[in-house]
């Protein structure tokens, strides 16, 4: 399975990082072309203009899977200057040969066998510069050898490596999800950080966290990115916003070094799901469900909003709701819970849950709060949750009685697995939206 995604575009800095210079979005294709038509021959053997051009593709996606200049502060995917990057010289003559081998391979690259991040394919001349990768005019003599071109790389860069074929393009989003997380928060961006944290505590002691890979930012994770901040001077507040996200994923790329040629590299298993919950019509399953949720309330004080069911599955009154929603809110009318429609929809569902008055719902308090309640929280959302598991308790006895402490303790927790086990959820002890309801719903029926 492909893991890693080849850009439609690329921001390319005209000059080296700092210089004032301007930016260039251009299809990645044709940066390919160019980089290749500025640093190689079109007379060479054929054999070597595909083994330059592989190095020269997978170099390029290097930069942006690590997001090497972002993570730095820096509005670019790379820059023109050999001094860092690769050779580009905007809108220059594309030579035939060049253009012709790159059509065919733009979007293939290489790995260490393994591994899914693309190599970092250093490479240089060979002659006025060399390095530890591939010699460029040394490839002409292996291809006048006879070697193939995966022959070649191998010679460069180890018998351990493979190509990957037709890796799909897309779009080339920033890897920040887009919303702060914080406690409470969920999803895989958070199991992300939580592996962030873990690797790069390995190689700083004051960080040392211990976190389990779970979607939920709790009260541990908390800790940990404010430590994460104090040891890298940012403001330390335990919240991951894009600062932070940034400069967790610069230290974990450098700890691992992905932008090595011997890097400790990246399974799949370890790879970052961003961008992973994308919803679309015929799709079920609790996340359709939680969506369905955020837009059944929004729908309940917005008219011009249909209600979508709470089926589960991605249904055509979902689908309705959802183009309802993109078109009032200036999004995409596709249909598609993709990120930025996901982040509309919690965003809306929080505005109009803290505006809630009193009077007019007599009580907000059946509504989630926007917020999954974890082991070992407090605060008024916990204080509420138990209210409502006392009085589910007395109205369906598979659910145990607990007491009202405002702590999130093993007793709620207990409960909650009671309730979840009870309505087919995973049995996770968590509180988010679908369990909220559960609870809720259990306590009302009385």
């Amino acid at each position: 399975m492909n893991v890693v995604k080849v850009p439609s575009y690329i921001t390319v800095h005209l000059g080296n990082p700092d210089d004032t210079a301007a930016n260039v979005r251009v299809p990645f294709i044709d940066y390919i072309k160019n980089v290749a038509s500025s640093e190689i021959y079109p007379t060479w053997p054929e054999s070597s203009l595909r083994a330059n051009i592989y190095a020269q593709v997978t170099y390029a996606l290097n930069r942006i899977f690590t997001e090497w200049y972002p993570s730095r502060g820096y509005n670019f995917d790379i820059t023109s200057s050999t001094q860092y990057d690769q050779k580009y010289i905007h809108e220059r003559e594309i030579f035939e040969p060049v253009s012709r081998i790159v059509d065919s391979l733009f979007n293939d690259y290489i790995v260490r066998q393994g591994f899914v991040q693309p190599l970092f394919a250093q490479y240089c001349n060979g002659t006025t510069s060399t390095c530890q990768g591939l010699s460029q005019w040394g490839t002409v003599d292996l291809a006048e050898e006879g070697l193939s071109p995966y022959e070649i790389l191998q010679y460069y860069y180890g018998d351990d490596i493979d190509l990957v074929f037709n890796a799909p393009t897309s779009a080339a989003l920033p890897s920040y999800p887009g919303l702060p997380l914080r406690l409470g928060s969920a999803g895989e961006d958070v199991r992300t950080i939580k592996r962030q944290l873990n690797r790069i505590g390995q190689n700083y002691p004051g960080l040392q966290p211990r976190l389990e890979l779970s979607g939920f930012f709790d009260l541990p994770t908390e800790e940990a990115v404010k430590s994460f901040q104090s040891i890298f001077n940012l403001q330390v507040d335990g919240i991951v916003g894009k600062a932070t996200w940034y400069k967790l994923k610069s230290i974990y790329n450098a700890v691992k070094g992905l932008a090595e040629l011997d890097a400790e590299g990246l399974t799949e298993d370890e790879l970052s799901r961003e961008f992973s919950v994308v919803l679309r019509p015929g799709d079920e399953g609790p996340q359709v469900a939680q969506i369905q949720y955020y837009l059944s309330v929004l729908a309940y004080f917005d008219d011009a909003l249909p209600l979508p069911g709470r089926s589960g599955v991605f249904d055509t009154n979902t689908e309705d709701t959802v183009r309802a929603f993109q078109a009032a809110n200036g999004l995409a009318v596709d249909g598609i819970v993709g990120r930025d429609t996901w982040n509309a929809i919690v965003r809306a569902y929080d505005e109009t849950r803290n505006s809630i008055a009193p009077e007019i719902l007599g009580s907000a308090d059946d509504i989630y709060p926007g917020k999954v309640l974890t082991s070992g929280q407090t605060g008024p959302e916990v204080e509420l949750l138990q209210k409502y598991l006392i009085k589910a308790a007395g109205n369906v006895p598979e659910i145990p009685l607990i007491t009202a402490t405002g702590v999130y303790d093993a007793q709620t927790e207990e409960a909650i697995r009671a309730v979840q086990n009870l309505v087919g959820l995973e049995p996770s002890g968590v509180t988010g939206a679908l369990t909220w309801d559960a609870v809720v719903s259990f306590a009302n029926d009385g």
